[in-house]
């Protein structure tokens, strides 16, 4: 089937779990043209799970259970049934070490919702196999990166590779009230303000005009954008970049392109940017 395409999703605030939002048609329309070429399963990585020291983790819980979260009704997430591809993390686990990674199993790993709140909009009848790979709470990118670049074969095997983190995520320069008053995570008091705007530009820029080794050159480097800090007061809601240039920034992978195909504003300055790299192959007609 040639090799999928490579998702890099902004997952946003818990409420995107519950609300209606171009970004949540769009995590769907990705999930059924998974389906439609029969993907193997998914491999992620999110946001809100990292290894101290030099190790990453892989998930082996076979019964996990789903953290709870807030501002979104219980029943439109505690009955989604999870499906952990034990198989596949023993895989991903071996190719992550033969390439030196430090990298073990946690058996114990309960599903967080920066990964749940995308499988449910991608797989709303059943979720896919799925494995689960940690960051490293050190957050260099040269390390997320060659995460990505280690597992990349998967995708000539069927597997669907994503990262789901965001575009722009600064918890600290949100504004909160109108979603903690009204429930209204879309609300826009006033427009989102320059660093935000600029940082969110200069993402798209990077992942729709590069490709190939250059686009992982240029993910980098914005860790280094006069911007970035303002966008992320932390680095781990970046990581998921590094990991989907290193999984779409092979050679193989230059002149591929990338699209920036929906985008949800949330918290006025919170820019949920939803990124394909690559495709799926057309079919040959005669």
């Amino acid at each position: 089937m040639g090799i999928t395409p490579v998702h890099f999703f902004s997952h946003g605030s818990t409420m995107m779990l519950g609300e209606k939002s171009e970004s949540a048609d769009y995590w769907k329309k990705c999930g059924d043209e998974a389906l439609a070429h029969n993907i193997k399963g998914v491999v992620v990585m999110g946001a809100h799970w990292d290894c101290l020291g030099d190790k990453i983790e892989v998930s082996t819980n076979p019964n996990p259970e789903k953290s709870p979260v807030a501002y979104v009704d219980p029943e439109k997430y505690v009955n989604y049934k999870l499906n952990p591809d034990l198989g596949t993390s023993q895989r991903c686990i071996d190719m992550l070490a033969q390439e030196g990674f430090n990298v073990g199993a946690n058996p114990t790993f309960d599903w967080i919702h920066d990964i749940y709140l995308i499988l449910i909009h991608m797989f709303p009848n059943g979720c896919p196999p799925t494995t689960i790979v940690s960051m490293n709470a050190r957050y260099d990118p040269h390390y997320h990166m060659k995460i990505g670049a280690t597992l990349r074969p998967l995708r000539q095997e069927s597997y669907l590779l994503v990262g789901t983190g965001g575009a722009v995520h600064n918890l600290y320069r949100n504004r909160w009230m109108p979603m903690m008053r009204f429930r209204d995570n879309f609300a826009m008091e006033t427009p989102p303000e320059e660093w935000a705007l600029e940082f969110r530009q200069a993402v798209e820029d990077v992942i729709t005009k590069t490709s190939g080794p250059q686009l992982r050159r240029a993910m980098t480097r914005l860790m280094k954008h006069p911007r970035y800090r303002d966008a992320h007061a932390t680095d781990d809601h970046f990581m998921a970049a590094m990991f989907v240039a290193g999984a779409a920034g092979d050679a193989e992978d230059t002149g591929v392109p990338a699209v920036l195909a929906a985008e949800s504003w949330e918290l006025t300055n919170m820019c949920n940017s939803q990124f394909t790299l690559g495709g799926w192959p057309k079919a040959i007609t005669v």
